[in-house]
């Protein structure tokens, strides 16, 4: 069977309905797979535009927390699929439709839509995260699947043993079959033959359809299950069915000259920061001007970035940054960050290694500086924040790492208020005393 066969007999559906809890007050209101990332995109994008470029195009995507925001997200930026081809991307949320509960775990989240996977037919069901970051190409790991004659496969990732500990990690025999899977270990099992590496699990799961309604049902009436997929399904499938393991970097699209894949959680405040940070360097390990492997978004309308003013002192100017539409610099230094779509900042102001998120104003004379800014945040003339870690936390969350969090309400701003009035009219434009 041909790899594009494969994945048209492919349903894939996307575990979003999670918080991110470490982001902190970055997934208040919002889950983590919403987080705006980038510059342009949200971290969901990244796994369905995975999908799409793979040839997958029936995704179920199972929200839960604070959805609102990614629902909305996915229904402005990902309803180009075509019904009448049997394209979509449906929403999913939990709706307690087998018992008086909400999605108790992931394998639980599968479980509670098995009528919707079942009335599409597919021969495999393809189970991914929703809050990662990373191209993969989920033919290549589908077409192994049905090679080597697996029921189930599973995504894995070389990293260090140092560093496996944070991850469930597979052992394996020489044939990547998986014959042990431990989660999070103090002393990871290391590749046969690389005592110095581990296979981590990425969150991705193909299974065979039948296989997987099987193990699905029995899991779900398991009173002693935590219904997990890594915890609970791995563990059981091994000593009876086909488990492999699927080495990440035969399905990684654009490795960087190192060879090594890109693959980020970005799942705390400072990791979060680093990923798009990584994105302001001459040659990124993320190319997101792929044409061949595009990352899809909900893309707005918005006016050209706008850069005014160039007196000695007063220049509007960015460096090593990535600018969105609708943003206005305004006699203000930009150096090493990343600014959303309709970010204004004025006169005097010197932004550096610094992430603003979609709708904030930053006022004359601020100073930031490893600073992450979220949406609507408005920041009053003067202000300097991530000079003064202790002025700083008195006030925001300061990261383990340094880097500091600013959300409205912790300036003293009702966000609700800034977000229904955001609604109601474009930017204004520049006006010459900015």
């Amino acid at each position: 069977m041909r790899a594009a066969e494969i994945a048209r007999n492919t349903f894939g559906i996307v575990l979003a309905g999670g918080r991110g809890s470490r982001l902190m007050q970055l997934t208040d209101s919002r889950s983590k797979p919403a987080v705006p990332f980038g510059g342009k995109f949200r971290i969901i994008d990244f796994t369905l535009s995975n999908c799409v470029n793979s040839g997958i195009r029936r995704i179920g995507v199972a929200t839960q927390y604070k959805a609102q925001s990614l629902i909305q997200h996915l229904q402005r930026g990902w309803s180009f699929l075509d019904g009448r081809f049997h394209e979509f991307v449906d929403i999913l949320p939990a709706q307690q439709q087998v018992g008086e509960y909400w999605y108790r775990g992931t394998a639980d989240a599968v479980f509670q839509n098995l009528g919707l996977i079942r009335r599409n037919r597919p021969k495999y069901v393809l189970v991914l995260s929703g809050d990662h970051v990373y191209k993969m190409n989920y033919a290549r790991m589908l077409s192994e699947h049905v090679q080597r004659q697996a029921d189930f496969s599973v995504a894995c990732i070389d990293v260090p043993r140092t560093e496996a500990s944070d991850f469930g990690v597979m052992h394996v025999d020489d044939q990547q079959r998986v014959v042990a899977f431990v989660e999070k270990p103090k002393d990871p099992p290391p590749i046969p033959g690389r005592p110095d590496r581990a296979l981590a699990s990425m969150g991705v799961y193909v299974f065979n359809a039948e296989f997987l309604y099987e193990q699905l049902i029995r899991d779900h009436d398991d009173p002693q299950s935590s219904h997990d997929f890594g915890k609970d399904l791995i563990a059981q499938c091994l000593e009876r069915h086909r488990v492999y393991a699927h080495n990440f970097a035969d399905s990684c699209v654009g490795m960087d000259h190192t060879g090594i894949p890109y693959w980020r959680d970005a799942g705390t405040i400072d990791a979060y920061w680093e990923a798009n940070m990584e994105l302001t360097k001459v040659t990124p390990e993320l190319n997101l001007y792929d044409e061949e492997w595009p990352i899809w978004t909900h893309q707005e309308q918005l006016p050209p970035a706008k850069f005014v003013f160039d007196d000695e002192g007063r220049r509007g100017m960015a460096v090593d940054s990535l600018v969105s539409g609708g943003d206005i610099i305004s006699g203000a230094s930009v150096s090493r960050s990343l600014l959303f779509s309709r970010v204004h900042i004025h006169s005097y102001a010197e932004i550096a290694d610094s992430v603003n998120l979609p709708d904030v104003d930053i006022g004359r004379h601020v100073k930031l500086r490893r600073v992450v800014m979220d949406k609507h945040c408005r920041v009053p003339e003067g202000m300097t924040i991530g000079y003064d870690v202790e002025a700083d936390r008195k006030r925001f969350h300061v990261s383990a790492g340094g880097i500091t969090l600013v959300t409205p309400e912790m300036l003293g701003q009702s966000a609700n208020h800034v977000r229904w009035t955001e609604t109601r009219s474009l930017p204004r434009a520049d006006p010459p005393s900015t």
